[in-house]
């Protein structure tokens, strides 16, 4: 079993920086950093994890900022986005970022996607909340064009650019892994049709259970087994044995938005697992 940190990086918490370097000292395979761009102030769309908007949404950092700094003060830890918003980014210039940061971390980008669930949102970036997933999935081919072809060119709905150069290409091949995220009645189409992991949020629905019908719909498609990760995991002993013999890779433990002197005492009592279950 790996394990992975997700965390809301503000203005208000623990370095970003120095949360990877104390996390890969501990052994922590990957880190993974949200996405919000804003939250808008009248909002009709409910909150998934239920009650009121945690006040982190609205001040965390640029994941991708963040990873490049986080790449250039660390060494072997894993740069992740748990989830980056595909469809509130330009593909041209997300292809560009990735492959930068996939080069100049040595080959260590995760790219966990999704399509959100703040439609307000969304709409402000001038997306239909109803046409993201569309949006979502010909972004995520355009970008694989763009990094594995010399010479790109993508014609969609949503999407459409001529032949075109761009540079550099990842540093992975064919490119970072796509990590879809998500527990919805798609979710598993998505994942074969152009990720490369399932990514299920470990609190949201029954995800275990569907593991057995991912693998069979990867071998009809002539894939191999998918790797999963489960996106806040809960970090008791029973639960990652659970995972584990669910066929789970990776568990992704959440931290709260706090202050470095209350992160590192978790991060001490998270440390255990990886004594315990690592391979």
């Amino acid at each position: 079993m790996k394990f992975g940190l997700t965390i809301f990086p503000t203005d208000y918490t623990i370095n970003p920086i120095i949360l990877a370097q104390e996390a890969e000292a501990r052994g922590f395979e990957s880190i993974f950093l949200p996405e919000h761009t804003h939250i808008p102030i009248n909002r009709e769309t409910p909150f998934p994890g239920g009650g009121d908007l945690p006040k982190e949404y609205s001040h965390t950092f640029d994941p991708f900022v963040t990873l490049g700094a986080i790449a250039a003060s660390t060494k072997n830890i894993k740069l992740a986005t748990g989830i980056a918003l595909i469809v509130e980014r330009d593909p041209i210039i997300l292809a560009k970022e990735i492959s930068t940061l996939d080069i100049i971390s040595n080959g260590r980008v995760l790219l966990g996607v999704g399509g959100g669930w703040n439609r307000e949102e969304m709409r402000n970036h001038g997306t239909l909340p109803e046409r993201r997933w569309k949006l979502m999935r010909e972004r995520i081919e355009a970008m694989k064009n763009l990094w594995t072809q010399d010479i790109a060119e993508y014609h969609g709905e949503f999407v459409n650019f001529n032949p075109l150069w761009q540079w550099p290409k990842p540093l992975q091949k064919p490119h970072p892994p796509i990590i879809v995220g998500g527990n919805g009645a798609n979710t598993l189409k998505r994942v074969i049709r152009y990720g490369d992991e399932w990514m299920p949020i470990g609190n949201r629905g029954e995800y275990l259970n569907r593991i057995p019908e991912l693998q069979e719909l990867a071998l009809e498609s002539g894939r191999n087994t998918i790797p999963i990760s489960v996106f806040g995991a809960s970090s008791d002993e029973k639960s990652i044995i659970e995972l584990a013999n669910a066929g789970v890779d990776r568990a992704i433990l959440r931290l709260r938005s706090k202050e470095k002197e209350q992160i590192l005492p978790v991060l001490d009592q998270y440390t255990s697992l990886i004594e315990t279950f690592s391979n």
